[in-house]
């Protein structure tokens, strides 16, 4: 009798200890979603507007929480901001890398319009994302700012890697193949920025932003075949 109730007593001890592992998970996925909510409101929010002018009160209302809950997921409207950037440009730079794939057994020029087809087809999934980007590179909030530049600089150099796999440039210095991606780079934000701001025009204005980049891209590709790289 005596181990018999022994027994009982410790089954409710496991018991309690399974409770609790349900509970701290749930608690975690609670706060993934409050996180996302965020996330997601905010963007709704800087759809038309600069991240500027929108309020810590506001994102919190769109999220359905009270504003001294969104310092549990944040640490200010800067690293909510600099989280967006993050995250918007870590799904683009994956997209593009696939794009890129096999670069060396291909010629450049068609990799590059690849990827702007996959970078256009990428606005129009996710342009309330791009929107945000465009309008904040030169926007008011410095932290901002220098995670767009940074994600950007991490978008050249992924490239620059890229392009060193092609027998033509196999010989070119690290700096100048960063730098003619860069260019590429530069070209194709610019497209974007077209594209965002053309929008109202329709398909026409599409493939007239299209074209003419891929004449840019051309052009670029052209002067990277004629480029000579200095004697060390």
């Amino acid at each position: 009798m005596t181990r018999s109730r022994h027994t009982a007593r410790q089954r409710p001890s496991r018991g309690a200890g399974e409770s609790e592992g349900r509970t701290s998970e749930s608690r975690a996925e609670r706060k993934s979603r409050t996180r996302q909510a965020l996330l997601d409101a905010t963007m709704e929010l800087v759809a038309e507007r600069s991240f500027g002018s929108i309020s810590l009160r506001e994102v919190a209302r769109g999220a359905g929480i009270v504003p001294t809950a969104f310092y549990r997921h944040f640490a200010s409207m800067e690293d909510l901001g600099v989280t967006l950037v993050e995250d918007s440009m870590r799904v683009l730079r994956r997209t593009l890398r696939e794009g890129r794939r096999d670069l060396a057994a291909r010629q450049a020029l068609p990799t590059a319009q690849n990827s702007l087809a996959i970078l256009l087809r990428h606005v129009h999934d996710n342009e309330a994302q791009f929107r945000f980007l465009v309008r904040e590179q030169h926007g008011g909030i410095a932290e901002i700012r220098r995670a767009i530049d940074t994600e950007l600089r991490l978008f050249s150099r992924e490239l620059a890697i890229d392009l060193s796999r092609l027998p033509d440039l196999a010989q070119w210095s690290p700096e100048d193949l960063e730098l003619a991606a860069e260019l590429i780079v530069t070209i194709m934000l610019t497209a974007v920025a077209d594209l965002l701001d053309n929008e109202y025009r329709g398909q026409e204005a599409e493939r007239e932003i299209v074209a003419r980049t891929e004449r840019q891209l051309v052009m670029v590709f052209l002067g990277m075949g004629q480029w000579r790289v200095s004697p060390e």
